[in-house]
């Protein structure tokens, strides 16, 4: 059996009844936190780009550009709904030793196929579920990081799959579906080493519109090369090597990812929750800090700490979201880390651009054991004027696996998103919805949206 045959096995036996509850009301949870993200993001320069493109190039009444009264192609309201959910750097993310990939980064062009294919919102849970499952299989699996591919290869399969389960593809058209987006869509990961740019939250975008196509060429007849894994040259061979997956129907993966609490990369929670926690406990004056030093792991130390190139020249969201010296330094001085951070007129202030450089981050091998056996730690040392030191250890954030949000918690940080755009009793109603998403269509939700 080739692995585009266990994948198509695997997305039928999804079934929203074989679902426990607890797995229901984290796929859930992460709707709702998704579509709380997209609000949050709704103007930003590039998530208007995409917009602008995808009403010149992919017009249509399928489904709904969320946050306006616009409808587009399922490919078109794939890409902009998705780079709404992951440009704020405020999605999921799956914790595998060596990827971290962002599984909400599906959930765009899931709600996008099911509005078009007239889908339940029991459809929408299974085919989040299944994109979820194969996700975390692959990070876990198969890591392309190291082999210079980016996370989103891994995405357009997971992507095309869950389309493929709400499109109700049949077992054959899952493997062209799988074949095609897997042949032809393999991302570089220039896209997050050296000078960050705005793409770096723009390509999952790509990636779920890219899925989205596939899923379509399959169920209109295209054939694409089932033997994508295996076969001469093909995914294992050239992008991630020899590997196996267990793909579990009860689709419990959901339950290894990470919601974030604070608007930052995924591998610097604990530190900016530890830097937070000392700068209100110890009342620090940032004026009187000399250096701030963090040990962590391999991973935050590699992708923001400066391991794929300079994270102390800060001018651009992009960057500053992708710097620990940036995010410690100004989680420091504000005690908070909100979209504000990110603010131009923010990033460039004498306050952070001046701490900002006496932070020094190291990688340290313990601490990347831990984190391979499931912690996120993070020690911290902060040098004060007086000679004194302020100390903290993390090895988990609110929002890691091992101390998860609550429903409760979800809510209130949708709010925090949504409060500007919309008033409580329209917030109350799209929350019930989610919440209840087996009485709805996905229509009832995407309607809200506006």
């Amino acid at each position: 059996m080739t692995t585009t045959d266990e994948l198509a096995d695997f997305v039928g036996d999804v079934a929203y009844d074989e679902l426990s509850d607890d797995v229901r009301e984290e796929l859930k949870k992460r709707v709702l936190d998704s579509v709380g993200i997209a609000v949050g993001a709704l103007g930003a320069d590039a998530t208007e780009s995409v917009r602008e493109t995808v009403e010149e190039t992919a017009g249509g009444d399928a489904a709904r550009l969320w946050g306006t009264d616009g409808r587009a192609s399922p490919t078109g309201a794939a890409t902009y709904n998705t780079s709404l959910t992951r440009y704020l750097d405020f999605m999921d993310s799956f914790l595998a030793p060596g990827e971290t990939p962002h599984p909400s980064d599906n959930i765009g062009s899931l709600i996008a196929c099911g509005e078009h294919a007239d889908a339940t919102g029991a459809e929408l849970v299974e085919a989040v579920g299944t994109s979820y499952e194969i996700q975390g299989e692959l990070a876990w699996n198969a890591p392309v990081r190291d082999r210079g591919y980016d996370h989103v290869t891994h995405t357009v399969i997971s992507a095309a799959a869950g389309a493929g389960k709400i499109l109700e593809l049949d077992h054959q058209q899952l493997r062209n579906a799988v074949g095609i987006a897997g042949t032809a869509h393999n991302a570089l990961r220039v896209t997050r080493t050296g000078g960050i740019n705005e793409w770096k939250g723009i390509a999952s975008a790509n990636a779920a519109r890219n899925a989205v196509y596939s899923a379509l060429l399959a169920r209109n007849g295209m054939d694409g090369p089932v033997n994508l894994f295996e076969g001469q040259k093909g995914w294992k061979q050239i992008i991630s090597g020899d590997f196996s997956v267990d793909l579990d129907p009860s689709c419990e993966r959901v339950f290894d990812t990470m919601t974030k609490r604070y608007v930052a990369e995924t591998y610097a929670q604990s530190a900016v929750e530890g830097v937070i926690e000392l700068a209100e406990e110890a009342d620090i004056d940032p004026e009187q800090v000399n250096s701030i030093h963090l040990d962590t792991f391999h991973g935050a130390k590699l992708i923001i700490g400066g391991g794929e190139g300079s994270r102390y020249e800060v001018e651009t969201k992009a960057q500053a979201d992708h710097s620990l010296p940036y995010m410690l330094a100004a989680a420091l001085i504000d005690r908070e880390m909100t979209n504000d951070a990110y603010d131009a007129e923010r990033i460039q202030q004498d306050d952070v651009q001046e701490l900002l450089r006496t932070v020094e981050v190291e990688e340290d091998e313990e601490l990347t054991e831990r984190f391979e056996n499931g912690e996120m730690p993070a020690v911290i040392d902060i040098a004060l004027a007086d000679d004194s030191t302020r100390h903290v250890e993390k090895d988990a954030f609110n929002g890691h696996p091992t101390n998860p949000m609550t429903w409760e918690q979800v809510e209130e940080k949708f709010t925090t998103m949504t409060e500007e755009r919309y008033d409580e009793d329209h917030r109350r109603e799209i929350i019930d919805t989610v919440e209840n998403l087996e009485d709805h269509d996905v229509a009832d939700l995407t309607a809200l949206l506006d």
